[in-house]
């Protein structure tokens, strides 16, 4: 082989070489990941009211069992279970037969003492003026008047017969004394009941309704020396449901107990709620929570930024050079779709609010501003 052979073949391998190397870097340059795309928020300084969280339940405003006072037979069901009723409706009936019977007794026993009311008072007048002549002796005058009164005490005792039958008639007609929802009917139309046989059906008043809780004797103190007793309407108070979701209607503190609970150190408390579509009944369990009418300045970032592991609560902080930073924060309340962050932020500092799963500590990011809340 001659030297021109060999250098042409030397300068070949060499571009191939070459060729070979720079397929390797472009590899190697697309083989590294773009940093991953996060949404960031800038912790600042917001007016909070502070919150208090407790365990309440739904009590109802007013409650009734409807009960048989008086012995009958049931009549048609008049309501459909579950439906709201009216004050003063008729839900029950008693077979009223019997008890009308028993009235026109009483009345025909009032018209007999009435009758024999007018012939003793005739006798009496008719006796005063024979008296006058000694056409009578006295105790003849003396035997009619007693008789005249006689007559008056059995008219008013017929006339009271009367007005208990009466009562008993209106008995059979069983009606609401309050407006409310009403439950379900113990007992089938055309059974025996009296007042021996319990409760025929439970109306409930849901609207307005109230929440009962408990709170500790410290926080009451605490309480009262930022408000009077007398100022309780100051408070917001909200419910959590058993959902987790907030109810719509905010209520008013209107009772506060006098006294407290030597078991528990706790005080009675009671909110009165708007429960216009029904949405909290009687005997449910709920969260009552607090919020002090007077707001504060406090640190407050978005609730989606905060994370938990086993070493407890943290943020992503993304510093000046992109670069994720996990930061263990201590927050005091999260509430709608904010957390109020007691120590571990600035203001200013940018927390990831979205892609903290693609996220390890010291990563670079490539952030963007989250849309305002």
């Amino acid at each position: 082989m001659n030297p021109a052979q060999i250098f042409n073949r030397r300068a070949r391998l060499r571009l191939a070489l070459f060729v070979l190397a720079i397929g390797a870097a472009a590899v190697t340059a697309s083989a590294q990941p773009s940093p991953p795309a996060v949404l960031v928020a800038a912790a600042q300084f917001r007016d909070v009211s502070e919150t208090a969280e407790f365990v309440g339940r739904v009590k109802a405003v007013d409650k009734v069992d409807l009960r048989a006072r008086v012995a009958g037979y049931l009549g048609p069901r008049l309501f459909k279970e579950g439906e709201l009723v009216a004050t003063d409706r008729t839900v029950f009936t008693l077979d009223p037969a019997p008890f009308e019977a028993t009235l026109a007794q009483r009345k025909a026993e009032v018209a007999a003492a009435n009758a024999a009311l007018d012939l003793a008072d005739l006798q009496a007048r008719r006796g005063r003026e024979l008296i006058k002549t000694k056409t009578i002796p006295q105790s003849e005058l003396d035997l009619r008047e007693a008789t005249l009164l006689k007559a008056k005490a059995a008219l008013a005792q017929a006339q009271a017969a009367q007005q208990a039958a009466e009562v008993d008639l209106s008995y059979t007609q069983i009606k609401s004394p309050i407006t409310g929802r009403i439950g379900q009917a113990a007992y089938s139309p055309g059974n025996l009941v009296g007042p021996d046989s319990g409760v025929l059906a439970t109306v409930v008043k849901e609207d307005p309704i109230q929440v009962v809780f408990n709170v500790s004797q410290r926080q009451l103190l605490a309480a009262r020396r930022e408000l009077p007793a007398d100022q309780l309407a100051a408070f917001v108070t909200r419910l959590r449901l058993a959902d987790g979701s907030t109810y719509t209607e905010s209520g008013k503190l209107d009772f506060l107990g006098v006294q407290a609970d030597p078991n528990t150190d706790s005080i009675p408390l009671r909110a009165v709620f708007p429960n216009p579509q029904g949405m909290l009944a009687d005997g449910m369990s709920v969260r009552v929570v607090l919020e002090a009418g007077k707001p504060v300045q406090a640190l407050v970032i978005p609730q989606s930024a905060i994370a938990q592991d086993q070493a407890g609560t943290y943020v992503f902080v993304v510093d000046a050079e992109n670069k994720a930073i996990m930061r263990p924060v201590k927050v005091e309340m999260q509430r709608d779709g904010t957390a109020v962050v007691k120590n571990g932020l600035a203001a200013g500092d940018r927390v990831i609010v979205q892609g903290q799963a693609r996220v390890r500590p010291g990563m670079t990011v490539a952030p963007s501003a989250a849309p305002p809340a």
